[in-house]
């Protein structure tokens, strides 16, 4: 690939260049932290803290991608470009997530199921952190162009798993709080109201508001 044609490619996709830069970032300054001994007291806590927080923001920024892109539906290009940001969101997400679960039962728990089942069993907070992560999964899977071209209109009615997906993890994050829940409550209200602006009778509201 030349140097012009390299150019090219960066000033079309310039912005997803800078969500697969910022959306790896996060793991970045966690290895060096590490290497470093910066992870508190508790580094695997810290780990698993920091590796949830990164995947539920960058979800919910996943599934703010569609209705800003309806808002943006006068320029054609920058609502293309928008709507191709949902895959990497989601699947960088999908990501953390996954890290978040495996550090947890392989870092802390070193696989040790027997322990795991004696000492989780009645934690509400983990079943349903494990809920949104296998609801997550055939979304991860059947993220690419193939299986939405075989899926066809199941592909959409699939994908709306999202929503509850996500939910679920931030009721994951409430269950775990156990002082101040401002923070889960506003991710909460955050994905209801996304949701809200993904319904044809909000969005025709919308459009005749701003036109």
């Amino acid at each position: 690939m030349t140097a012009i044609s390299t150019m090219d490619k960066l000033r079309k996709n310039w912005l997803q260049f800078l969500v697969h830069f910022l959306a790896l970032l996060p793991l970045a300054k966690l290895v060096w932290d590490f290497q470093r001994d910066r992870l508190t007291a508790n580094p695997i806590q810290e780990i698993t803290l920091r590796t949830g927080d990164y995947s539920l923001i960058l979800l919910v920024l996943s599934l703010a991608c569609t209705p800003l892109a309806n808002l943006k539906s006068q320029n054609a290009k920058l609502r293309t470009q928008i709507l191709r940001l949902r895959r990497p969101l989601g699947l960088y997400g999908f990501f953390y997530g996954v890290l978040h679960f495996l550090n947890f039962i392989g870092v802390d728990y070193r696989f040790d199921f027997a322990l795991l089942r004696e000492d989780v069993f009645g934690k509400a907070h983990i079943w349903v952190g494990l809920a949104s992560l296998l609801a997550l999964v055939p979304l991860a899977v059947s993220s690419t162009r193939g299986w939405a071209r075989r899926l066809g209109k199941n592909w959409e009615r699939l994908h709306w798993l999202v929503y509850p997906a996500v939910l679920l993890a931030v009721l994951h994050f409430l269950l775990l709080v156990k002082a101040d829940i401002r923070e889960p409550l506003l991710y909460g209200i955050i994905v209801v109201l996304l949701f809200l602006l993904r319904l044809k009778w909000v969005k025709d509201t919308i459009t005749r508001w701003l036109t």
